[in-house]
């Protein structure tokens, strides 16, 4: 699942790694439940270099190369396309996996997702989804196009019924940049029995640069994040639809799309205090969640305004309550404040906002743990992330006790000998099971199964 870029920050401490934050970090894992981890026992030990020069891991774990940009695919539709982005891993039967990854292209990409007929939106897009099933032993059964002619495929989130909802990262019109249909929109990608895929945009969920979503089991609302690489920056977004939990294509069906108003707070960076909590949360509907003429976050929301925020990316449910990330904002970039990263907290229940944790500045981005990207649960019950920055790229854990460790280590040089460079890390999730954790590098882009001693809370 998509999630914060900046959002963790490690720097050099006692094992080599700490963080910076304030506020409750156990709040992140599911709901504010008990700390599941082990208090001590932080990481697996050092990272073994990888003779092969591709994943450096701890003593006792082991990778698989699943896939590799330029490989032909399985199914023989055409190259495995770049720019891996957000996966998602689900259940299949008798013992497979079902593996749904982005892929974040946009207009002149170097290896575009493939048309396929019927699964194609715009075909002068490059970007979609590649759906692999494997069996019980990680090895590949089918490995095929999901969705094509969708453009910036970022993140998305699971459905409540299994299927994958796709982002497009973009709000580009029909005519613009090369393109022949409007772009900005949600897809559902199905996988299953009955879960056939239209190459078909969730329209009234909003034209929008959508980052993640999140459903609501309860209620079958959806939370989306918008990331918006422009001011006024983005927005945070609840779904109604007609038919809740309507289950594959129900999505279809519409719905009322909403944008969250913080009473008094237009702009979320302005927060800076772990724990402030915020009542009476209101939801105020989009006057066009077409942005026929105007973006969703430049339009008309009343004489109060709506809420804004800087970098808006990842979002998931836990307990009772929906959360997403603000992965930095920058008063240079026309923010209110600057901060490294806010994790909030909405409880729908009873209408409450919350500001869960806040991270740094204290800590340099140059320093290990740079702008980490995707974020999933680990078996131990704390955390993943996927590192985005510069210089080495890491896969770190976190645990309920505050320590950050390092998992994996991309050994990919995309860079030369004298100047080298490694491609982050992006979708980072774990299998049904919980026995193994797959990840993409994002260039070259490349997607692991990771297995070894998993420790499970």
């Amino acid at each position: 699942m998509s999630a914060s870029r900046r959002e963790l920050l490690a720097r050099s401490g006692a094992l080599g790694l700490g963080i910076a934050f304030a506020g409750s970090v156990s709040e992140v894992f599911a709901g504010g439940a008990s700390a599941a981890g082990h208090p001590g026992r932080g990481g697996y030990g050092p990272l073994v270099p990888d003779p092969d020069g591709l994943l450096d891991l701890p003593r006792g774990f082991r990778y698989t190369v699943l896939s590799r940009e330029g490989d032909q695919l399985r199914s023989g539709e055409g190259p495995v396309p770049g720019n891996h982005d957000g996966m998602a891993a689900f259940a299949g039967s008798r013992g497979s996996t079902w593996l749904v990854r982005n892929h974040e292209n946009r207009m002149g990409s170097r290896q575009p997702v493939p048309a396929v007929r019927g699964l194609t939106y715009d075909p002068a897009a490059e970007g979609g989804c590649i759906l692999l099933e494997l069996d019980e032993d990680l090895g590949v059964r089918t490995e095929r196009v999901a969705i094509a002619g969708t453009s910036t495929n970022c993140a998305g989130g699971p459905s409540l019924w299994g299927s994958w909802l796709t982002c497009e990262e973009t709000e580009y019109r029909a005519g613009e940049e090369g393109y022949t249909e409007d772009h900005g929109f949600v897809f559902e990608v199905g996988f299953r029995p009955g879960h056939r895929t239209t190459a078909e945009p969730l329209t009234a969920m909003g034209r929008f640069q959508h980052e993640a979503v999140a459903m609501d089991p309860g209620t079958g609302a959806v939370y989306e994040t918008e990331d918006a690489f422009d001011f006024p920056f983005g927005l945070f977004y609840r779904f109604l639809p007609d038919l809740p939990k309507g289950g594959f294509g129900s999505l279809r069906a519409g719905g009322r799309l909403e944008a969250m108003r913080v009473p008094d707070v237009p702009d979320l960076s302005a927060v800076r205090e772990p724990g402030r909590t915020f009542h009476g949360i209101e939801w105020v509907t989009v006057p066009d969640p077409l942005a026929r003429r105007t973006p969703i976050r430049h339009q008309d929301f009343g004489s109060r305004g709506i809420t804004h925020a800087q970098k808006l990316e990842g979002c998931y449910w836990g307990g009772r309550s929906v959360y997403f990330v603000s992965s930095f904002a920058k008063s240079q970039d026309g923010s209110a404040a600057d901060h490294w990263g806010q994790v909030w907290r909405y409880d729908p229940e009873h209408s409450r906002l919350t500001l869960v944790v806040v991270f740094g500045p204290e800590t340099g981005p140059d320093l290990p743990g740079e702008e980490p990207d995707n974020i999933c649960l680990a078996p131990d019950g704390g955390l993943m992330v996927a590192e985005d920055g510069r210089g080495a790229q890491h896969v770190f854990g976190l645990t309920h006790e505050g320590e950050v460790y390092p998992m994996a280590r991309g050994r990919q040089n995309i860079g030369t000998e004298d100047d080298p460079a490694w491609g982050e890390f992006a979708g980072v999730t774990f299998a049904p099971d919980r026995r193994t954790m797959f990840v993409n590098c994002y260039t070259p882009g490349t997607t692991f199964a990771v297995t070894g001693p998993w420790r499970r809370g």
